[in-house]
């Protein structure tokens, strides 16, 4: 990456330039079987976008700040490809500790750029969970999330509440939630529900079976299957019959 390169734009596009240039025609075609939704990609690995992305950040953070580096990620996230994407999340991955509710909010306003499940739980699930679950009031926002329209945002709503419930944090968060979601048709939001509830089971069977077992007659099916996934036979045959 040249260094005489200077502004957040330049490196996007510098980035953007070498993502096409290191890609595959035939792995961008197979890509689309993973997806409903037309999905354009370079047709990298994740594992390697992963890398180059450590790459790239490590030299942009020889020269420039953090923020510079925030700057260059929201750049590439306006992007159609589907690397682009990734790229921006993977640049900011693994230090979301030194991100403040300035980049929160910044996260935040990415959702209204999703256009697949590959781009959200990139975003939601190695970024604004971590967020979450390092400032438990930052919860606050799922429940307006899950309000919207767009599927991403109550998607999200799910997904952003795993890495805490994982640290067995959230549950009255996680109930309401759920209470909140239960009608929702959305097969995307009902698969980010039962992740979210399969995570909580993990963490604590006895409470999150009992939970399943009041809603079990109203839930959907695809909600309680998922959430049963871990649980013991004899817990999950009664859930589910």
């Amino acid at each position: 990456m040249a260094r005489s390169k200077s502004t957040p734009d330049s490196f996007a596009r510098e980035i953007r330039a070498e993502l096409k240039a290191g890609g595959s025609l035939k792995r961008s075609k197979s890509v689309q079987r993973f997806f409903k939704e037309e999905v354009k990609s370079y047709g990298w690995r994740t594992g390697d976008v992963r890398r180059a992305a450590i790459r790239w950040r490590r030299e942009i953070l020889k020269q420039f700040d953090l923020k510079f580096l925030v700057q260059v990620a929201d750049k590439l996230f306006t992007g159609e490809i589907n690397e682009e994407k990734n790229t921006a999340v993977f640049l900011l991955e693994n230090i979301t500790a030194k991100l403040g509710d300035e980049e929160f909010v910044l996260l935040e306003s990415w959702l209204d750029r999703i256009s697949n499940w590959s781009d959200h739980d990139a975003l939601v699930h190695y970024l604004i969970a971590p967020m979450v679950a390092a400032e438990p009031a930052r919860a606050k926002s799922v429940f307006r999330w899950a309000k919207a329209q767009d599927r991403w945002h109550r998607r999200a709503a799910c997904v952003a509440l795993i890495q805490g419930t994982r640290q067995r944090l959230f549950f009255p968060e996680i109930i309401k939630l759920s209470d909140q979601l239960l009608s929702d048709q959305d097969d995307m939001v009902q698969k980010g529900l039962g992740w979210l509830l399969r995570e909580t089971a993990k963490a604590n069977a006895a409470r999150t079976a009992r939970y399943l077992m009041l809603i079990r007659t109203c839930a959907p099916r695809l909600v309680l299957r998922t959430a049963c996934e871990t649980l013991p036979a004899a817990m999950k045959k009664r859930i589910l019959a």
